[in-house]
Formats: structure tokens, C-alpha cells, sequence
């Protein structure tokens, strides 16, 4: 089973959520999506973990064979191919790597070649496997990073993905192919704006969903009215609580020291389950 934890919004406890609720079950595969700013590794104490390098295919073009006729910056639909008077030049943080400028090229003048964009982490923590990304400094596309974290995840084991936030490309690619995402949320207006944008990303992808409302009680209802009136499943709140905020302060998931929220989680899984 798969189950994306998402958020419209960053900063409403997405990460919390996720590392308390693997740490709640028996065996899970934890996958860190947000590879722009993976936290998990901030929750939980990996001191070792192997790493692999993200290659993308890269158009290099051999100027010596080009005739500068055009061809493949009118197929680039990125702009990162600029034919000029005397050059054809490449940007590749903006290249998507398709290969089609190379099957266009009447001279046979660009050929691909493998250029890092990031590394996949990878180690254990008593019942996880935590996997993460991390996107290399000065690359703008993430979606690669998480296609390769997303290779590791295992068929017939419960893999709970940690999304990153928003509801762009990033977020999409991560809970596409999910049997259920988790949203998380805060009782405030701007909470309950960023969930409905998150809610219909959601479900235009056909994916079944449910709400976990986390700092409850510092807001209002507007939250639970709109998950009523949606008929979204309610599946948990998680109080304001200052004990809460001084373990998350400190990097120490709360069901550690309040053991009591573990049963919680563990009923929320078993919803979702019996949901699906």
C-alpha cells in the first residue's frame, strides 16, 4: 500500500505527521519527496546512509558539425536549445532530457551525455527504511529526484511518502499512482484555502483522500465544516499542544515520549486500509 502525505501548504506538520505515523506501525518504507528540503533526516537520528547519484541525459552539441539550421531549438518546447549566428548553445537546467533535439538534428551533431542532478539516500532505523532525496544546488526540477526516490518503493508493505508541499509538479509526481493521500492541514484560513486547492488536485487524480487537522484548536471550524460539506474523511486531529512543540523543537517525534498518539495513528492506518 501506498499513501502520500500531502499539504497545500508548508509549515502545517506534513513531515510530523508522516515520521509519527511510521514509527506508529509495525514495518514501513518512509520515502522523503520533498527533495528541495527533505526533513525526515531532521526527525530522525540516520547517522549512516548510502547514497546514489540522479543522472539526466544532457544534449551536447558538436559545433563543428552544426549548420545552425534551427531545427532542434524550433522542437524544444523548454527553450533550452538557443540557436544563434555563430553557435547553438544549451541550457541544461531547463532541458527535460525527452532526447528529441538528437532525433531531429539532419547532421547528427548532438548527441547526450549524463550529468548529476542530485543523490538518493538511503538506511534503517529500528522498523523503517527511510529513504530520501536531495536536489543538487542551482537545479530548478525536482521531478527526477523524486522519480528515483520513488524506485524504492517496496510492492506489498505499507510505503508512506512524504510530499512536498504546494500542488505543482512536485507534489503531483509524488502521489501519482498512491492508493490514498493523507492531507494535512491547520484550522486556519489559510489552511483551509491551500486544502481545497489540494483537494482538487486530488481528485482529478482519482485518488481517495482524508484529512489529518494538526495544531487543533488555535482556529476555528471552517476546516471541519468544509470536510462535511465535501464528505472528506476526518481521520485525526492533533491538538496545539506545547509538549508537542518543544519535542519537535528538539528533532524527537512525539509518539516517542507520548505513546498514547501511537495507537491513534495506528487506527488511522487501519481506516484508511478499510477505506481502500
Amino acid at each position: 500500500m501506498i499513501v502520500s502525505i500531502a499539504s497545500g501548504k508548508g509549515g502545517t506538520g506534513k513531515t510530523t505527521v508522516a515520521v509519527n505515523l511510521a514509527l506508529s506501525v509495525e514495518k514501513a518504507n518512509l520515502l522523503d519527496c520533498d527533495v528541495e528540503e527533505p526533513n525526515v533526516p531532521a526527525l530522525l537520528p540516520i547517522d549512516e546512509a548510502e547514497s546514489s547519484s540522479v543522472y539526466l541525459p544532457t544534449p551536447i552539441v558538436d559545433q563543428e558539425k552544426c549548420t545552425l539550421c534551427g531545427k532542434c531549438g524550433s522542437f524544444c518546447q523548454f527553450n533550452a536549445i538557443l540557436v544563434g549566428r555563430t553557435k547553438t548553445i544549451v541550457y541544461p537546467e531547463i532541458c527535460h532530457s525527452c532526447g528529441g533535439c538528437s532525433i531531429v538534428c539532419p547532421e547528427k551533431a548532438i548527441h547526450e551525455e549524463d550529468r548529476e542532478v542530485g543523490l538518493v539516500y538511503t538506511s534503517d532505523y529500528e522498523q523503517l527504511r527511510i529513504t530520501y532525496g536531495e536536489l543538487t544546488i542551482g537545479e530548478p526540477i525536482a521531478t527526477p529526484i523524486i522519480k528515483a526516490v520513488k524506485t524504492r518503493i517496496v510492492s506489498g508493505e505499507l510505503n508512506l511518502l512524504d510530499s512536498p508541499p504546494g500542488t505543482a509538479c512536485p507534489v503531483i509526481e509524488t502521489i501519482h499512482g498512491s492508493d490514498y493521500v493523507l492531507l494535512v492541514t491547520e484550522p486556519t484560513p489559510f489552511g483551509l484555502h491551500d486544502l481545497s486547492m489540494a483537494v482538487d488536485v486530488v481528485r482529478g487524480l482519482g485518488i481517495p483522500h482524508g484529512v489529518v487537522i494538526n495544531r487543533a484548536g488555535i482556529g476555528d471550524d471552517s476546516v471541519k465544516d468544509y470536510c462535511a460539506e465535501h464528505d472528506i474523511p476526518l481521520l485525526l486531529e492533533i491538538p496545539f499542544d506545547r509538549r508537542i512543540a518543544e519535542l519537535y523543537s528538539n528533532g524527537v517525534p512525539f509518539v516517542k515520549e507520548m505513546p498514547e498518539y501511537r495507537k491513534l495513528f495506528r487506527e488511522l492506518i487501519k481506516s484508511i486500509q478499510e477505506s481502500i
